[in-house]
């Protein structure tokens, strides 16, 4: 851990999820296939895409409506569908259809467990700060069995526009009824976790998987999301 700037009082932590508390590569990938399988048996003409298909199906959307970006769920869910109808599926069976696809990809990728050593961790760290999580992406943290620990989850989309724009580390700020400051954030990407809860005036912890060189320093670097735990000295 490396420590750049004091740390003011702290009343609460939020977290990232993806690639903070666990690897979300091997989820993806898993949610993929469940969606691509799905898909293949409901659509068999689906059978020939693979995921870069569906890929440049949302970058088309996103071309057309740039704001879909910030609502990931929904924007994959009619990215598949935009690509049945490509494939030559009526509106009615697309629409159907792509929702059983989706429903396949985001069961497979709420399917996330995390380590032990990272469970006792946040359970600890539950003791002495408010949790909550905030999350460009659609995982779940009830799924996850962490919902008694977290006050409560925000998601881009439905409560706001994705980091690093401010709205979610506003509306924690606003649920928690603290002021930004108050708050620690701690995420693995630079831009969206440290330079938009920076910019929201929060403080911050930066999971630095890689040893990035960057201008704009977080008030503490992590090379191990289990470093948290010198917060409990605090």
């Amino acid at each position: 851990m490396q420590i750049y700037k004091a740390l003011s009082p702290l009343q609460a932590l939020s977290f990232d999820l993806d690639d903070t508390l666990y690897d979300n590569s091997p989820v993806i990938a898993a949610a993929e296939q469940a969606m691509l399988d799905a898909l293949a048996e409901h659509a068999p003409v689906s059978q020939r895409t693979d995921s870069d298909f569906w890929w440049q199906q949302r970058l088309k959307l996103a071309k057309i409506e740039p704001e879909l970006r910030h609502d990931i769920g929904r924007w994959r869910l009619l990215g598949i569908e935009a690509g049945l109808l490509e494939l030559g599926i009526a509106a009615d069976e697309a629409k159907t259809v792509a929702q059983q696809g989706y429903d396949a990809f985001l069961d497979a990728r709420t399917k996330i467990s995390l380590t032990v050593e990272v469970n006792d961790l946040l359970t600890a760290l539950a003791k002495q700060y408010r949790l909550v999580a905030i999350t460009n992406g659609n995982a779940c943290i009830n799924k996850m069995g962490l919902g008694k620990l977290f006050d409560f989850s925000l998601q881009a989309g439905p409560n706001g526009k994705m980091k690093p724009y401010p709205d979610m580390f506003q509306l924690a700020a606003e649920r928690l009824k603290l002021a930004p400051s108050q708050i620690l954030h701690i995420g693995d990407s630079h831009r969206a976790d440290v330079m938009g809860a920076l910019a929201a005036g929060c403080q911050t912890a930066w999971l630095d998987h890689h040893q990035q060189a960057v201008s704009t320093l977080p008030h503490i670097r992590l090379t191990d999301v289990r470093q948290l735990s010198a917060l409990l000295k605090l």
